[in-house]
């Protein structure tokens, strides 16, 4: 992950020369599927940023896609799958194969499962991934948008140990 934030740090390293660009790339990156508020935060940290201003940036740029996500991803999903573009069908069917993965968890713990899948930060999990799977598998979408909540802000509080390594100096 360390090195996708890097890249992404490169790529939109032009925006530093704005007042506040390094805040705008901690939130373009928290916005990004995969990346999110993990990689939002791991940048903060690269780039020297104060750690509380950090983390309510890349929460507000975890937050803004999952309502959309929740409401809308089905629409597009179906879409996608009648596309005539074999790109596109196949983009819908690499989604499909991943709710799939993951819809038993999901399932069987319901709310709570989707909590911890968003909340615990390892790779393929996170809001994004969540909200597909509780969009796909027909989840109130309510409660859905409450555990994608509850997961980011889980998810955030290790990050920040993590990213800050506050554990470190916690710990001492």
């Amino acid at each position: 992950m360390e090195k996708l934030v890097g890249i992404f740090i490169g790529l939109f390293g032009g925006l530093k020369a704005l007042p506040f660009g390094k805040e705008l790339i901690v939130f373009i990156i928290s916005l990004m599927p995969i990346l999110e508020l993990r990689g939002g935060l791991l940048a903060a940290s690269f780039m020297g940023l104060d750690p509380v201003r950090s983390y309510i940036i890349s929460i507000i740029g975890n937050i803004i896609p999952v309502p959309f996500i929740l409401w809308l991803i089905n629409s597009v999903l179906n879409w996608m799958r009648n596309s005539k573009s074999k790109k596109i069908s196949n983009v819908a069917l690499w989604l499909d194969k991943k709710v799939m993965k993951h819809k038993k968890q999901i399932e069987e713990y319901g709310f709570w499962g989707l909590v911890l899948f968003v909340g615990v930060p390892l790779p393929g999990t996170g809001a994004w991934t969540g909200c597909l799977i509780a969009a796909v598998l027909e989840m109130d979408r309510k409660k859905a948008f409450l555990a994608t909540m509850i997961g980011i802000f889980m998810a955030s509080i290790i990050m920040m140990f993590i990213s800050f390594g506050l554990l470190k100096f916690i710990i001492g």
